[in-house]
């Protein structure tokens, strides 16, 4: 019966998240689905409250960035969670162990995920933020800012987020090379030190091939 819930509850995040800009789309979320599974067999984790965790994490993503950051997509995305699995007759012990998941997942935030399945999901969202996929998306981000594709020599203490400065670049400067040492769980660590030397190789050869270098 669960599993005939967590594909309804799919479907409607389908819906919801139609139309959201390409660093949090759909494919993020089944991104994050993917890498929260595998660490969660790891872990040996709740796998039931981790997907309906993974697939609803950003389910208020979009009310996020049309309110220019004012809502908090963690907070608000619990709340919709809840709505969404008592609709479909979760238990509320579930539900509950669900949301808290949701609530903690972000990166800047106020609250700390605690459970086993809260830190799977905290790190299988970051870990969608490095590596390859990572500076896939820093660069579109980038982007639809109209940043340069390079500037190597970049200042992060006189340039701004969300400008025509934040290339992918200074994104790496500013957050991404950090992550690494932020994950919560023994297999995000080991995940996120190989995304992490793939990003420092690909840094150093595009600063060399700037300059000229063969």
């Amino acid at each position: 019966m669960e599993k005939e819930i967590f594909q309804e509850v799919k479907n409607e995040v389908e819906k919801i998240m139609g139309g959201i800009n390409s660093c949090h789309e759909l494919e993020h979320t089944e991104r994050v689905y993917k890498l929260a599974m595998h660490i969660g067999k790891k872990e040996n984790a709740d796998l039931e409250i981790l997907s309906f965790a993974a697939i609803l994490h950003d389910i208020a993503r979009k009310e996020e960035d049309e309110s220019s950051g004012k809502i908090d997509h963690a907070k608000r995305g619990a709340i919709l969670a809840k709505e969404i699995l008592e609709k479909y007759g979760l238990p509320e012990e579930k539900i509950q162990k669900v949301t808290r998941c949701i609530e903690t997942h972000r990166y800047r935030k106020s609250k700390t995920p605690e459970t086993k399945e809260a830190k799977i999901l905290y790190d299988a969202d970051k870990l969608d933020a490095i590596g390859a996929i990572g500076l896939s998306r820093a660069f579109s981000f980038a982007g639809h800012f109209g940043a340069k594709v390079h500037d190597k020599n970049v200042d992060i203490e006189k340039t701004k987020e969300y400008s025509v400065d934040d290339s992918a670049y200074r994104e790496y400067l500013v957050k991404l090379r950090y992550l690494k040492d932020k994950m919560l769980t023994a297999e995000g660590k080991k995940i996120a030190q190989e995304r992490h030397n793939f990003m420092e190789q690909f840094f150093n050869r595009l600063n060399k091939e700037v300059d000229g270098e063969l």
